[in-house]
């Protein structure tokens, strides 16, 4: 009996069906129904949702596409260069050129546009919207009254064209800045990241509690996931959310708690056993190769052509 190897050049990846949601429960609602879930579904629902985007992750920062080839220390000093070009950029049409750039860098590096689109997209509105729906209106920022909505004294109040274009002004920018983040976060892993950032200068301390954070999240995630799912084993019927529901809640927590403070303390007892000081050694870092310094000059000659090009523009 003979064995054969595998021949397949490409790196392990996640499976397929793993990485596929449900239809029922597309969150747009463009697809299929989506019922109201108990407490439980949604806890475990929610688990493996986050595990799905790690993995996710994972599997784009091992692709061999554009951004992967580069140095994590390039990409971070580069990553900051384009969030100062962001700042000092003050047209909208500068920033939506800047946001394009970031979507062609996401094409070249093998991430699906839809996706990184959607991930960047689907917080914008959220958390920018929000704090920039009172400078629209005429109250807080004064000017031409485009859309009435009531008014006051026999003046028309509403949404102002100034106070609209700064809030569109400020959405640009914190969305080229987010694709920006986004992008770094896909095409680099997690550890690579962590390592660049110390050969930087980010102290140790943080270094090291981000990492050991990063590792022992997954693991309190799948003690909490076989928590809900063994409650649910024993769920006689349809959940109820009742006291009982709320109590069940409250002592999972108060549990993971003491479960997480026993385990840092067993994890320090472990790594002082190992040798551990104080002083967590990292991976040499390989010297940045012609590559890296092209992609960097290339990022500080478009974001110097574009300020300059505004600067001229807008003059």
């Amino acid at each position: 009996m003979t064995t054969t190897a595998s021949t397949d050049p490409r790196p392990a990846s996640a499976p397929d069906w793993l990485l596929t949601r449900d239809v029922t429960l597309c969150p747009c609602g463009c697809i299929g129904k989506r019922r109201k879930g108990s407490y439980l579904e949604k806890t475990l629902t929610g688990g493996a949702d986050l595990l799905r985007q790690v993995m996710f992750s994972d599997d784009t920062a091992a692709q061999h596409g554009l951004l992967q080839r580069i140095d994590a220390r390039v990409k971070i000093v580069t990553l900051f260069g384009l969030l100062l070009v962001g700042a000092f950029l003050h047209t909208i049409a500068a920033l939506m050129v800047l946001y394009a750039a970031t979507l062609v860098l996401a094409a070249c590096s093998a991430v699906p546009v839809g996706f990184f689109v959607k991930r960047v997209w689907l917080f914008v509105p959220i958390f920018t919207g929000i704090v920039l729906i009172p400078a629209t209106l005429s109250v807080v920022t004064d000017g031409e009254v485009i859309v009435t909505l009531w008014h006051w004294h026999g003046r028309a109040e509403g949404i102002t064209r100034q106070g609209l274009m700064s809030a569109l002004l400020v959405v640009a920018r914190v969305a080229s800045s987010i694709s920006s983040v986004v992008l770094l976060t896909l095409t680099t892993p997690w550890t690579r990241l962590l390592a660049s950032l110390r050969t930087l200068g980010v102290p140790r301390v943080f270094i090291l509690i981000i990492g050991m954070a990063y590792r022992y999240l997954f693991l309190l995630l799948a003690t909490i996931t076989d928590m809900y799912q063994a409650r649910k084993a024993r769920t006689v019927g349809a959940e109820k959310h009742d006291k009982y529901a709320r109590r069940f809640v409250f002592a999972t927590a108060g549990a993971m708690i003491g479960k997480s403070m026993a385990m840092s303390e067993e994890v320090h007892q472990a790594m002082v056993a190992r040798g551990y000081r104080g002083d967590a050694k990292v991976l040499a870092q390989p010297r940045p190769s012609r590559i890296d310094l092209l992609y960097a000059l290339a990022v500080a000659v478009s974001g110097a052509a574009l300020l300059v090009g505004e600067h001229v523009i807008t003059r």
